[in-house]
């Protein structure tokens, strides 16, 4: 029998006053839509704690999908802070569910969002909270069917023996025919193996128990995944696409959060994927096709969104904000529409052109707090490597532009230990940012250079499942280091400020990016070790996972840092974002001779084979030529 709320709640209540931040663990928000009275039940968890969690537009979107079904039911979860986790375990507390405090292995589905490779403990955790196994071989009959999904699933098998069904690509329909299978599959009293085969049957969905991994052939030292024999599903699963987006709701959010969140504003997705074509880039080619939400749809949706919610800001999001073929229209409406209302309207980041500033100058108004342009390599050659088509001169003319339009602050993002990156590369790196600070100073009103900040953030190259560059190794992190260390000696000016990402969390996650399923007992004796929470800086510790890995005898910097050979079968190919192995090939060979291709929303086809691959197409509302 289901406990009401305030039964359950009562266990976890007095440990509210012994935590950090308890209003983490509250219910009762405004905009909640779940019925616990649906005989049919879901849980999305977001793997890390309630402020970063739920102001994701994934979670967001299902819960939203989930809830308008007849009979079904979908409430949230979160990964409750390490202080709160230990008194749970101490009292004997399960991990809960918000809405209904219910435990959440009462659920039929636990879905898990993956946003990253550093969450993986954070799904053992959350499992081990909940009472759950974690190895889906040990679930029981009546365990919850536990499935992910997310945009970091293109090399699901690290973490594939955790999971019953891995859910690939955008999951609005996805979601909603999972649930179907299952509650449809129980009731007939099916056995959970039989309910996994069904489930391998929605699009989409990849049931790792149903492949095994094989070395038969050119493959890595991982091997690569293949049905198991006698099975009847699909040697490649490609990933789900929303043909119609603009047939989706705008405004999947709906909950207004007592904490103060990350990011604390109302989003509203303009446009999903991009084809600008960086080889480094993952989304990028995993969120392919391009499809625009309409003018008269971005900017209803605000105002609805707006009324229902409160918020002070809205932010337009997408992987590319200023390349929807509309932006300036789109917002020159909303400042008249929210004119005078203190409502502040923000883009994520500019393009490195005059537009992108002339689009950040339509929204800034007279807050101009800070500018994010992303060259990405410090030399032309190696921009043309990684097919970012923008010059120093683009650079230039959008810091001017900048500058003359009254911004004061700059931030430039940059990657370290790209392809073919040599040390002059790095020191271009300083030198643009010293041009950067001095054109600053030559624009900016004597009296006001005081304020002029100008700063350089350099991440680490991570090769990724799906891209031109998935063959490539990592830097050595020795030798980022060195890198590191040679950036922040050739910067020549002490007022331009340098940081960079830390090369050892670097490591963990190229190692899970390009891993097989032999890294689940890395993984797991990693969280054994402690390791929880592993994408906060200060609950990194590289010695838990390095001890780990020693214990099931993998070199954890062999891992990252061997290249694999062309021909060779990769861990990940049995799952695709559509995007065919022929044209990452010939972006890789293209990369090695600094070719650049063009973005196939502004010219023509580049034959990456999404199109006809997923019966899917570009959906542009205007002319973006």
């Amino acid at each position: 029998m289901r406990l009401a709320y305030e039964d359950r709640f009562s266990e976890l209540e007095p440990l509210l006053a012994r935590v950090e931040k308890p209003s983490r663990y509250i219910d009762h928000e405004w905009g909640t839509k779940s019925d616990p009275a649906a005989p049919f039940r879901v849980c999305l968890i977001y793997p890390d704690v309630y402020e970063v969690g739920l102001p994701n537009q994934g979670i967001a979107i299902l819960y939203a999908v989930l809830n308008q079904q007849e009979g079904i039911s979908c409430e949230r979860g979160y990964v409750p802070w390490i202080d709160m986790a230990d008194a749970m375990r101490a009292a004997h507390v399960p991990l809960l569910s918000l809405e209904g405090a219910a435990p959440v292995a009462s659920f039929d589905i636990v879905g898990f969002h993956v946003p990253h490779e550093m969450a993986v403990t954070n799904y053992l955790e959350a499992l081990d909270l909940a009472g759950i196994p974690l190895l889906s071989a040990d679930r029981a009959e009546d365990d919850p069917i536990v499935i992910a999904g997310g945009p970091s699933v293109y090399n699901p098998e690290p973490v594939a023996c955790f999971f019953d069904a891995i859910m690939i690509g955008e999951g609005e329909e996805q979601i909603v025919e999972a649930s179907r299978c299952v509650e449809r599959m129980r009731a007939s009293g099916a056995s959970r193996i039989d309910i996994l085969r069904a489930l391998a049957h929605v699009g989409g969905a990849y049931v790792p128990a149903l492949y095994e991994v094989s070395h038969e052939g050119p493959c890595t030292e991982h091997g690569f995944t293949v049905p198991r024999a006698g099975e009847d599903v699909p040697d490649v699963v490609y990933k789900r696409v929303v043909r119609d987006f603009g047939a989706t709701d705008p405004v999947p959010q709906s909950i207004v959060p007592y904490a103060q969140l990350v990011h604390d504003r109302l989003s509203i997705e303009v446009l999903r994927g991009c084809a600008r074509g960086c080889r480094f880039c993952q989304a990028g080619m995993t969120y392919r096709p391009v499809r625009e939400r309409t003018p008269d749809q971005i900017v209803g949706a605000v105002t609805r969104g707006l009324s229902e919610m409160g918020y002070e800001e809205v932010s337009l999001t997408s992987l590319s904000t200023t390349d929807h073929s509309c932006c300036a229209p789109i917002l020159s409406r909303l400042n008249r529409r929210l004119a005078d209302t203190g409502t502040r309207v923000s883009i994520p980041s500019q393009r490195l052109d005059s537009f992108g500033v002339d689009m950040a100058l339509s929204v800034a108004g007279e807050k101009k707090g800070g500018l994010t342009f992303a060259p990405e390599a410090g030399s032309q050659r190696l921009r043309d490597v990684i097919n970012k088509n923008v010059t120093e001169d683009d650079l230039e003319r959008a810091t001017r532009a900048a500058f003359e339009a009254g911004w004061r602050r700059v931030k430039l993002y940059f990657m370290m230990g790209l392809p073919g990156e040599t040390d002059d590369d790095i020191r271009a790196i300083a030198e643009l940012a010293d041009r950067t600070y001095e054109l600053a100073r030559e624009i900016v009103p004597k009296g006001q250079r005081g304020g002029i900040s100008v700063s350089v953030s350099v991440s680490v190259f991570i090769p990724k499942a799906a891209t031109p560059f998935q063959w490539c190794a990592q830097t050595p992190d020795e030798e980022v280091k060195r890198r590191q260390q040679l950036l922040i000696h050739s910067v020549r000016n002490r007022a331009v400020r340098v940081h960079y990402h830390d090369a050892d969390t670097s490591l963990i996650e190229a190692v899970l990016s390009r891993g097989g399923r032999d890294l689940s007992g890395v993984i797991m004796g990693a969280w054994r070790r402690g390791a929880r929470f592993d994408a906060w800086t200060e609950q990194f510790d590289l010695a838990r996972w390095e001890d780990a890995a020693r214990e099931e005898g993998i070199d954890l910097r062999a891992v990252a840092q061997t290249p694999f050979e062309l021909e060779a079968r990769l861990p990940w190919e049995h799952v695709s974002p559509g995007v065919s192995r022929g044209f990452l090939l010939r972006e890789w060979r293209r990369a090695m001779k600094a070719e650049t291709t063009p973005d196939c929303t502004r010219t023509s086809c580049t034959g990456c084979g999404i199109c006809p691959t997923l019966h899917a197409e570009n959906v542009l509302v205007g002319d973006r030529k």
